[in-house]
């Protein structure tokens, strides 16, 4: 299984093609909010299974802030970050995802991205695909395998 994982878009069409076009060998996208019509223009032209949650700068009620998604035996802790102090810290968003008996963490906000291993789960944030506060926009790729999991960044 083969996991597209992005953040933090902002309406950005030019960078929502970019991505587009990279992750084409995808079996499924998650967009970790900011924004969720962004999520949407992803369903609409990605071609495979989309999974998003809302943002800070989302304002649909209706979606949803976080989910559990279990995807190849593995449970993956969804949310934008923002209700955990990401821009402050990964340990409110450690808590929760040790609580939820998570496999893997995804999360978004910071616009800074991030792949860490701690205490047997991954913590993956893929930046942000538009207006990256790091090195370059980027999102990430995570490959589920044989029961492993390989995550990795890549440039926009």
């Amino acid at each position: 299984m083969l996991i597209a994982v992005v953040s933090d878009t902002h309406m950005d069409g030019y960078s929502m093609k970019k991505v587009l076009k990279k992750i084409k060998s995808a079996d499924m996208l998650i967009h970790l909010g900011d924004n969720v019509s962004d999520a949407k223009w992803f369903e609409k032209n990605f071609g495979n299974r989309v999974v998003y949650v809302r943002g800070n700068c989302d304002y649909s009620p209706s979606e949803p802030a976080e989910i559990i998604e279990e995807i190849c035996g593995k449970r993956i802790f969804i949310t934008h970050g923002h209700h955990y102090g990401v821009k402050y810290g990964i340990e409110e968003l450690q808590s929760k995802a040790e609580a939820e008996n998570a496999n893997i963490a995804l999360y978004g906000h910071t616009h800074r991205s991030a792949v860490d291993y701690i205490r047997g789960i991954w913590y993956i944030n893929p930046g942000s695909a538009a207006m990256a506060r790091d090195a370059s926009e980027s999102f990430a790729m995570i490959e589920i395998k044989d029961g492993k999991v390989n995550p990795w960044l890549v440039v926009v």
